[in-house]
């Protein structure tokens, strides 16, 4: 039996209003679209990276945000296009850490943090 190749990873994160997020995603260059049955629900994207928004109504920050990693070229580059797109939310600047990434961290409105990372030059 030939093993099962993983393809790919869609985490669903909630949010409380998808439109106010979907405009937030495509602020910070994504592609963004609300799925076209009767749930709220929505994809961005941006090269390989999607992920899931799916709106609810009990979603609370402080309980039941999410927590994304993201693996980028260049965390400084995408850091400098993120925090001068004007969204909403927290921004930790750029930093080298010990295990070998430079990083920085971007927790939106709906309390999903968003870690970013790129491989230290060696």
């Amino acid at each position: 039996m030939s093993e099962v190749a993983f393809t790919g990873v869609a985490p669903v994160v909630p949010v409380r209003d998808l439109d106010a997020a979907l405009d937030r995603y495509r602020r910070l260059g994504f592609t963004a679209r609300a799925y076209e049955g009767p749930d709220r629900y929505g994809f961005v994207e941006r090269g390989s990276i999607s992920v899931h928004l799916t709106e609810r109504s009990d979603h609370d920050p402080q309980y039941t945000g999410a927590v994304i990693y993201l693996y980028v070229s260049d965390a400084d580059a995408l850091y400098a296009e993120w925090k001068t797109s004007g969204v909403e939310g927290r921004f930790a600047e750029p930093a080298d850490t010990p295990y070998g990434l430079r990083e920085f961290a971007y927790v939106d409105a709906d309390g999903t943090s968003h870690r970013v990372g790129s491989p230290l030059a060696t």
